[in-house]
């Protein structure tokens, strides 16, 4: 396995960080690799079998990659509104950038390799069952196209941690485009002020965003294209039924990647304040106010580089950034309209689609409709007729008005009816990591019983093509499941 690093950010950003080492595990054991994601990294394929002791080493913190430098990253975050001034990667160590063949960045973290400088009294460690769902959620996006962070292999440690209960210890090896947080820009404006702020600035602009460097106030330029990044990202999960959980500012990725898969999940039934992380009790991060948060988080991230905007324009910085975020709505409202347009099967834009897509979801809510199915059964409806789709509503005629409007737009569309299914089986996943699949995945590996996680990966890794003989992974949970909650896994 040859790793190829350049770890840009311990040697220039020399403050940003306390070096680090894991802590060492009783009995570390390979349990996870992911092949494809290392062929991407230039890693090349899992080694043989007498091989992978240190390879087990390697991916529980045992042992360094050559060319490493362990790093734990300070940074601070908004959790649920209120500002914690210093957070850091408690129980999580970069190793250091490795450069892929084709020349991209990647970092390369280890997470739950034991307690660092900014860990709070915590262990360190994670358990099995975060550390699985992670891989597999986390590769689910990215099969679905939701820029994300990835999972490149996952160690159990031979030791025990205790969350709500006792359960196995494991290490999961985290790859992102980087670690750079709203919440580190926001560590630094707190308590080093404008100086170090400007240093990780021109640090991200030149990893992340080359373009802003050439900008009449590049900081504001950052502020823009890291706005627009989440809102893609954003309307991408709100097209998907996605809940993120726990959209803290020290979850948000400048790169505009999903970061960290804790509470997160998938919603069945449609309904816009569904939550599932045990800790949001009042809904703060409910699926239909996901845009409105990410909002509040690209406010936070404006006033991080308040003082390095202005700076760069004292008259008229402040001004522009508020012009800017005012801007948020309908840039936002564009993003989602463009997916749902895609979802709908549309092929040309019209000035009320808008409107179709919102009286879509009026008349989905409280109806108990499946979002997956639905939008996998609206492909089949010009060709086959819409009683599949019918039957999914409690009362089925709620959704005849909205059919016949749809079916209207379709006789004005430039997209041609012979393509429109496979436009549309395209974008709508017919198999999602549904939540009780998730848990009954989860719980025979905690058993050292993988069969039902490896059905389920090659399934979600798989979302738009449907498979005979996995009907039961396109099924929402039955009656007997739930009520649903998810934890931080911390």
């Amino acid at each position: 396995m040859q790793w190829n690093f350049d770890n840009s950010y311990a040697r220039d950003l020399v403050d940003f960080y306390a070096p680090w080492k894991a802590t060492p595990v009783q009995a570390p054991q390979l349990l996870l690799f992911n092949t494809s994601l290392a062929e991407r990294l230039g890693l090349g394929d899992l080694p043989a079998a007498e091989d992978r002791g240190q390879l087990a080493s390697l991916f529980a913190g045992a042992e360094l990659p050559q060319g490493a430098e362990p790093i734990a990253l300070a940074y601070a975050g908004h959790q649920f509104g209120h500002f914690s001034p210093q957070l850091g990667d408690g129980r999580a160590l970069l190793l250091g950038e490795h450069i892929a063949p084709d020349g991209k960045r990647f970092d390369i973290q280890l997470k739950g390799s034991g307690p660092t400088p900014f860990s709070r009294n915590g262990d360190g460690r994670s358990a099995l069952g975060p550390a699985l769902r992670e891989y597999l959620v986390s590769e689910a996006m990215a099969a679905m196209n939701v820029p994300t962070t990835r999972a490149l292999a996952v160690a159990k440690t031979g030791e025990k941690v205790f969350r709500r209960r006792t359960e196995p210890g494991a290490v999961m090896t985290r790859v992102a485009a980087s670690h750079i947080r709203v919440g580190t820009f926001q560590y630094f404006a707190a308590h080093m002020g404008t100086d170090h702020v400007r240093r990780l600035a021109d640090y991200a602009i030149a990893r992340h965003y080359p373009d802003a460097a050439r900008a009449k106030n590049p900081y504001l330029a950052l502020l823009e294209l890291v706005m627009d990044a989440q809102i893609a990202l954003v309307a991408k999960w709100v097209n998907l039924g996605f809940i993120h959980g726990v959209m803290n500012t020290d979850n948000v990725a400048i790169s505009g990647e999903t970061l960290d898969y804790g509470p997160c999940a998938f919603m069945d039934a449609y309904a816009p304040g569904t939550v599932f992380s045990s800790i949001d009790a009042n809904g703060r991060y409910a699926y239909g106010q996901q845009p409105l948060i990410c909002r509040w988080n690209m406010v936070q991230f404006a006033q991080a580089l308040a003082g390095v905007i202005v700076d760069v324009d004292e008259a008229g910085g402040l001004a522009a950034t508020n012009a800017m975020l005012e801007t948020f709505p309908d840039r936002y409202a564009a993003a989602w309209l463009t997916g749902m347009r895609a979802k709908l099967g549309l092929g040309s834009a019209m000035d009320d689609d808008q409107g179709l897509a919102n009286r879509l979801f009026e008349a989905m809510e409280g109806q108990n409709v499946d979002f997956t199915q639905f939008f996998r059964a609206l492909a089949t409806a010009p060709e086959s007729g819409a009683e599949p789709l019918r039957a999914l509503f409690v009362d089925p005629t709620a959704i005849d008005p909205w059919l016949a409007e749809w079916q209207a737009r379709l006789e004005s569309d430039a997209l041609p009816a012979n393509q429109r299914r496979a436009a549309m089986d395209a974008v709508n996943p017919v198999y999602i990591p549904r939540n009780h699949l998730v848990e009954e995945a989860l719980a025979a590996a905690e058993a050292d019983d993988m069969a039902p996680f490896h059905t389920l990966l090659e399934a979600v890794t798989q979302p738009f093509t449907e498979r005979a003989g996995m009907e039961r992974y396109a099924e929402p949970a039955p009656d007997s499941f739930g009520p649903y909650v998810t934890y931080c896994g911390t």
